[in-house]
């Protein structure tokens, strides 16, 4: 079965985003590549800092209402529907949930071909990264590191500790079917 959809999951500033654009340019077909962070940009800026939305917390937490997720498992279906019709995508997740993040996607895709990858990172490293972009919270990246991987499934993980973004998306290629 050909691959439809690549979902990368890792921390804030575990260099997921890099790697979608590496596989934008070195996979032989055209890819969309969305994420979390596109859909909290497409989301009213009133729901950014709501209990109903999201809540970026000072020391780095994260916390999402019923009105997120109302939106976000529309986006997803939207997202699939892209997929369904022929357009091949990719995925920058974060999730915060684990497991439960995971299976939220899995009640979407239905039968879909996925490639799930877990993007993983030193949290020491991604928070370096995190002070250095200077436009997140400082703290998320350290506080997401490890969480976002407990109890979720991979088909393939890269490490972007010590490997550069290019060297992870030819990796991921190479399991692209």
């Amino acid at each position: 079965m050909t691959t439809q959809m690549i979902i990368l999951n890792g921390g804030s500033s575990s260099g997921k985003s890099g790697i979608v654009r590496c596989l934008q340019a070195v996979l032989p077909d055209p890819w969309l590549a969305f994420g979390c962070d596109s859909f909290v940009d497409a989301m009213p800026a009133k729901m950014q800092a709501s209990d109903q939305g999201i809540v970026f917390a000072a020391d780095g937490g994260v916390s999402v209402g019923a009105d997120f997720r109302a939106l976000e498992a529309a986006w997803m279906e939207g997202v699939v529907a892209m997929a369904r019709a022929g357009a091949r995508v990719i995925i920058d997740e974060v999730f915060l949930g684990g497991a439960v993040s995971q299976q939220r996607w899995q009640k979407a895709l239905g039968g879909l071909a996925v490639l799930w990858v877990g993007v993983r990172c030193e949290s020491a490293v991604a928070a370096g990264r995190e002070v250095a972009r200077g436009d997140r919270i400082q703290g998320v990246a350290a506080s997401q590191a490890d969480v976002v991987h407990e109890g979720v499934f991979y088909d393939l993980e890269v490490d972007t500790t010590h490997t550069e973004s290019l060297v992870c998306a030819r990796t991921i290629t190479a399991h692209v079917v």
